[in-house]
Parts: C-alpha cells; structure tokens; sequence
C-alpha cells in the first residue's frame, strides 16, 4: 500500500532520443535501420526478464515515429504533447509500459484526466500487476473521484501482494485530504465488512469516524478492535484519545486497564501519566513516573517528557535536574531543552538565567520564539524601552519573522498597558501591509480594548474575506459580540463555524460555552467550558466557568475554580474582574 504513493519505475527509450540528438537525423518512418533496431531493442522485453503481459504487436515505423516526437516534446519542455502522444499511442496498442510511460508524463505535465486514463490502460492491459492497481488507486483518490475508488480499492486490499493489515492501517492517510468525511466512513465501513475479525479493519473504521466526529461509530469501533486484539497499544490509546476530552476519567480507566494486563508496554505508561496530570491527580501521575524513569533511566524520550510535565505540575527542581540530564545525553533536540529551561527559570523568576538559556538557542525552529521570550522577561522587570529596542535588533530572514516582530512589540506594549501606542505601531504596519492577516487579527484585538469595535469589527471581516478558514478571526468577533451580550444570534453562528474549522481549540471552545451563557443555556454553557478548562486551564476561562457555575447555584464548585484559577494565573485580568463583580 506505500506504493501507492510513488510513481512506477520510469519506461526509457533514452537511448533512442539520445542517438536521434547526437546523429542529429530527422525521425522519418524507415529512414534508418540503426534508430529502428535501437527502439526494439528498447520495447523488447524477454519473458525471462519480465512477467509483463505484452500486446501482439510488432514495433511499426509509425509507432516509432510518433513515439519519438513525445520523447522530442520533452526534450524540448512541452510535455502536455508528449502525454497526449503517449496516449494515443497507449490507446492503441495497449502496451502496458506505454501505458505507464503515459501516467508519468501526465502526472509530472499535471494532466490528471490523462494520467488517469493511462493509469486505468496499464491496470487492464497487466491487471495481475500491484503497481498498476495502486497508481488507478491513487489517481482516482488524488482527483476526489471516491465512489469509483472503492472497487479498487477492495481489489488492493484483496490482493495477494498487499498485506490486508497493513492496507487498513494506511487508509487514513490515504482518505485525509478528501473533504466529504460521512462518505469516506462510508467507503471505510464497506471494505472492513469483508474482514470482521480485523483489529486493523476496525481501527480503520474508527479513524474515519472520528474525523467525520460520529464520537459514538467511533468509540464502538475501536473497542472492538481492542476485543480483537487485547494486547494491540494502538487501539488502547486510540480509545483513551477519543475520550481524553469528554471523559478524561474513563479515558485513564481504559489505560490502567490495559497496563494491568500488559505492565511493560513504555508507550502507553507514558500516555497513563499525561492523563493523570490532565485530571489533575498529580500524585498518582508522579508514582508513573517514578516506575517510568526506574526501567528508562537513560531513556531521552522518557526524561524528556517527564521533565516538561514535572515542569506542568510546578515541581521546578526535578524537571531541571532531567532537562539537565538530558543535555549531558546530547539529546537530539538540544534546543527544546534549552527553551524549556528558559521557561524554568523565568516562572521561578530568574531573569538572567531565563535570558542566558533562551539566547543559547541558535538559528532554528526556536530561534525566533526564544528571543521573543528573551524580550517578555526584560519587559517584565519594568525595563519596556529596553525590551523593545531588543526585539527590533533580532536578526530575522523572512517577511513573515518580520511580521511575528512587529506584533511582538505591540504585545510587549498591551502588557504594559500602553495601548494607544501598541494600536499605533499596528496602525503603521497595515498601512504599509494592508491584507497581511496576523496584523489584521492583532490590530483588531487592540483595537477592541480601546473600545473601538468599529474597527475590531471591520478588521476581522476583511481577515475572514481574505482567508476564509481563518478560525480564529471567525471567533474573535463571534466572542468579541458575546461578551458585548449583544447581536447572540450571530455571534453563535461565528463560534460554530470557528468550531468547524478548529474542533480542538480550547479558547473556541470556550468561546461557544460564553455564548450559550449569555443566551441563557447555563446547562450546555458548563457542559463546553467545563471542557475548555479540562483541556486548558487558563485564567479567562476558569473565570467564566466560575461565573456560570456560580449562578446556576454551584457556589462553592465556583470558588473552588477561582481559587484554583487564581493560584495559576494571578495576573488574569478578567479572572479579577469577574470575581470582585460577582462577589461585591
């Protein structure tokens, strides 16, 4: 099934346009003995070399002919001709390296119709041949085409070359660009009916009806995936992921469960001990660890993670002491540790040190992230003018760094509570790029602080006019309304098509509990921002999960979110607000 993915091997008649450009003779039919003998050479094809079925057909000078100007067509950049040669020569002699020759060109000439057609002449002429079935497969799936994909299909999964196991785990690769998801299940559900007893079959299933998000086709899929194969860790973490944000403590259930069973199983440990920190129940969380690094002391991947998620829980000490170690290991991704140990210093507010480890980071993927941070920690020990004048000196490469700067510095500016400046700097950067989008998004949120919802307003419906799968512009101005408590109805339909575009994101998601809130649904508010805040508890939304609990009579679950929330984000301006609103 990875074949499925490559181009078959190249068919040549190189050595016949080679000597046509060297000897510089015009390609007339018969006109010379050597051309000819040479391009027999090249299409003749002994039966002990090759299982290739070959068509009854001799090697015509008309066929040489024609044959040769596609290859001349290439030489000389214009390959559309050469594919429409190619396939008139498929056609009729149903040549199968013809045939796959044709597919190359087209595909490489982006001709899709034509490599399609040339891919189904080659499966027909050579139907006993995998690479030719996979090349229909592929084509047909690349141009959308899935109801006529899904004979193929069966006959791929079916086939004697392929493993069916194998076939079913890489269908969701295969599956994930094509926009319908219902009909993709569909497809999926119909070729695991012929394996029933397929653990990878099902997961299959599973994987499609996630992504069409039938939560309830999804979970029964996977759970008999697992009944089939108990000891399979992909179906049990599989399972544990779809209900890691709706049921966190079944999804840890599911997973002690299986490590029970199979105590020795790394992978699925490690995923235990995330979980249990998700929930929050730390101390059971660092009893996994403790069993993790006794059996991986020297394990980078393990040290690694549980370096970050003792960093999570606050205990400061022990995740240095692993970023540390990882460091003497020559961990492969020195750079991460290096920004994490950065982050380390600066939440215990060590600001030489955070800066020292951030400007260790060298040119890379954290580069730019870790000057930044740099920036924020001067910034925070009052030094604003200082943080701004080293943003600017940050040596950047590309447009987009230079738009990650000046946004930078506009938040360093809303920090300090200078706003009119911030919107000033965001003001000047449009002016010079008007349709740029995070400048658009970020001069609409500065704009809403100062109260200018005209602008906020107007900003971020030409963002969505200019990028339409711009989720968060969608949200902004959908909470943007909400929080005005005004004009619900649409500032639900903005939420929900945020929701569409980003499923995941737990500031939406919180967004679309603040609506149903302010709409009155205290019910289906706490049910969406008790889910944001298990998945990311931040300062703004455990302040709205407090207010809604708080008035829906669950005084004391209230305080218990707010002293919870303000213990981790004191800062949070809103979290502040609500509290001193609701308990004056």
């Amino acid at each position: 099934m990875v074949e499925l993915f490559r181009l078959a091997g190249r068919f040549s008649l190189a050595a016949v346009v080679l000597l046509y450009a060297a000897t510089g003779a015009r390609a007339q039919v018969g006109e010379s003995d050597e051309l000819k003998e040479r391009a027999h050479e090249n299409l003749r094809i002994a039966p002990a070399k090759s299982p290739e079925p070959l068509p009854g057909m001799e090697l015509s000078g008309v066929i040489l002919y024609q044959y040769l100007l596609g290859e001349i067509a290439l030489q000389r950049g214009d390959p559309a001709l050469a594919a429409r040669n190619f396939l008139d020569l498929a056609r009729r002699t149903r040549d199968p390296r013809l045939a796959r020759r044709t597919m190359e060109v087209a595909g490489s000439a982006r001709l899709p119709n034509i490599a399609l057609e040339a891919a189904r002449i080659w499966h027909e002429a050579d139907p006993s041949s995998p690479a030719a079935l996979q090349s229909v497969t592929a084509l047909l799936l690349g141009e959308k085409r899935l109801q006529e994909a899904e004979p193929y299909l069966a006959k791929l999964i079916a086939s004697s070359a392929t493993n069916p196991a194998s076939a079913f785990m890489q269908l969701g690769r295969l599956f994930a660009a094509h926009p319908d998801k219902t009909a993709t299940l569909r497809v999926v559900q119909q070729l695991a009916q012929s394996y029933p007893d397929l653990a990878e079959a099902q997961f299959a299933v599973a994987q499609a009806a996630h992504a069409a998000e039938d939560k309830t086709v999804a979970l029964a899929a996977i759970r008999r995936a697992g009944a089939l194969r108990p000891d399979w860790e992909v179906a049990a973490l599989f399972e544990a992921e779809l209900l890691r944000v709706d049921a966190p403590d079944e999804a840890v259930r599911r997973l002690a469960r299986y490590l029970e069973a199979y105590p020795d199983r790394k992978d699925v440990r490690l995923s235990y001990a995330r979980l249990l920190v998700g929930a929050r129940r730390y101390a059971e969380a660092r009893a996994v660890f403790d069993q993790l690094l006794a059996a991986n002391p020297n394990d980078t991947n393990v040290l690694y993670s549980v370096g970050l998620i003792a960093q999570q829980m606050k205990d400061y000490a022990t995740a240095e002491r692993y970023m540390r170690r990882l460091l003497e290991l020559k961990f492969r991704d020195a750079d991460s540790v290096r920004y994490a140990l950065g982050q380390l210093a600066e939440d215990q507010q060590k600001w030489p040190e955070a800066i020292a480890w951030y400007e260790k980071i060298g040119q890379g993927e954290s580069y730019l992230p870790a000057r930044l941070r740099a920036a924020q920690v001067i910034a925070k020990q009052g030094r604003l003018d200082e943080a701004r004048a080293y943003v600017r000196q940050i040596q950047v490469t590309d447009a987009k760094q230079r738009v990650q700067l000046i946004v930078a510095e506009a938040q360093l500016l809303r920090d300090a509570r200078r706003v009119g400046e911030a919107f000033a700097i965001l003001e000047k950067a449009l002016r010079n790029e008007p349709d740029q989008p995070e400048i658009l998004y970020d001069y609409a949120l500065t704009a809403e602080k100062l109260q200018r919802y005209d602008a906020l307003e107007e900003k971020l419906r030409k963002l969505i006019e200019l990028h339409p799968t711009y989720a968060h512009a969608y949200n902004a101005l959908g909470y943007s309304f909400a929080e005005r408590n005004m004009r619900l109805g649409e500032a639900r339909k903005l939420i929900e098509k945020a929701l569409e575009l980003a499923p995941e994101d737990y500031f939406v998601i919180d967004s679309m509990g603040w609506v149903l809130y302010r709409q009155g649904d205290l019910s289906g508010a706490i049910r969406w921002l008790r889910r944001a805040y298990n998945g990311r508890p931040d300062g703004d939304i455990g302040a709205h999960l407090g207010e809604a609990l708080w008035f829906r009579g669950e005084r004391d679950e209230a305080r218990r979110i707010w002293d919870e929330a303000l213990k981790n984000f004191p800062d949070s301006e809103v979290l502040q607000q609500t509290i001193k609103r609701i308990k004056q």
